[in-house]
């Protein structure tokens, strides 16, 4: 059965509808096209016939004449016709170029198994060969190993044995130096108690005396305190008494100047005044602070 052709049918039967009835142009649209009721023509041609009537609906200008409109149709029809033959084309080649691959995809598939099959052989063949020259080569390298091995085993024993001989000839050179140093150090150890036990003697005898002179020294001390502890007694009676004696003395001199004007005096004169009554600080004040501080001072006590 052919394969239906709704391009060339639009071409064919447009033609018609224009001569028919040229100047509906509804009705020709309507005749070139097949309607969605038309059970021959499948689903695919009818979405087709109604993009070519979009397309000739759009494509055709009001106010041209019809036929016009049915030239540019049927160009249209023609370019899509050729659009349809080249998708074909295309269609059937892509066909055969697939079938090409599957068949090239194949052979490959073959030609790579097979090749596999050739080279798991030649590398089981290759492994093969390859433990057996390692087994051989282990083998003699086992052996020269094991020769080296053995030469420095001896070597290492001889050098061994020589270095405990000699540590042995040093342990007992050593251990005969130590007995050695042990009697001459339990010499020196009795010498030195020795030593020790007089000298604790001797120190218990300082001891003794130092305890002697140290209680002398302190019953001297005892009463040296006292002494001075009377002494200061003494003196702070004597200082009382001195300041009493200072302030009468201030007392009358201040009277005794001038009818007690302490003003009248010499700066000098009131140092030497306010020494002898023991005013503090009397060196660094002013005469006027020397009037002030003598007259304070003979003040009588109320």
């Amino acid at each position: 059965m052919s394969r239906p052709r709704p391009l060339h049918w639009l071409s064919e039967h447009a033609s018609t509808g224009l001569k028919e009835l040229p100047s509906n142009t509804a009705w020709m649209l309507s005749r070139a096209l097949p309607s969605e009721s038309e059970g021959s023509v499948v689903a695919g041609t009818r979405d087709r016939a109604r993009k070519v009537r979009a397309s000739i609906a759009d494509a055709t200008p009001i106010g041209d004449s019809v036929e016009t409109r049915m030239k540019r149709a049927r160009a249209a029809a023609d370019r899509a016709a050729e659009a349809e033959d080249a998708a074909l084309q295309a269609a059937q080649q892509s066909k055969e170029s697939s079938e090409y691959a599957a068949r090239v995809a194949a052979e490959n598939r073959t030609r790579i198994a097979e090749l596999k099959r050739d080279l798991d052989r030649d590398v089981e063949e290759r492994v093969a060969e390859a433990r057996r020259a390692a087994d051989e080569r282990v083998e003699q390298e086992r052996s020269e190993a094991r020769a080296e091995a053995d030469e420095e085993l001896d070597e290492q024993q001889r050098d061994a044995q020589a270095q405990i001989e000699a540590a042995q000839q040093e342990a007992e050179e050593d251990q005969e130096r130590a007995h050695e140093l042990v009697a001459e150090a339990t010499e020196r150890l009795a010498e030195a108690r020795q030593l020790a036990e007089e000298a604790t003697r001797a120190a218990r005898a300082a001891a003794e005396e130092a305890h002697r002179q140290a209680q002398e020294l302190a019953d001297d001390a005892e009463e040296q305190a006292l002494a001075a502890d009377t002494k200061v007694a003494a003196a702070k009676q004597l200082g009382r008494e001195a300041r009493t004696a200072a302030k009468d003395t201030a007392r009358q001199l201040r009277t005794g100047f001038t009818n007690g004007d302490l003003g009248a005096h010499t700066k000098h004169e009131l140092l030497e005044l306010a020494a002898a009554i023991d005013i503090e600080g009397r060196t660094t004040m002013t005469k006027a602070e020397l009037v002030s501080a003598i007259e304070k001072a003979s003040r009588p006590a109320r």
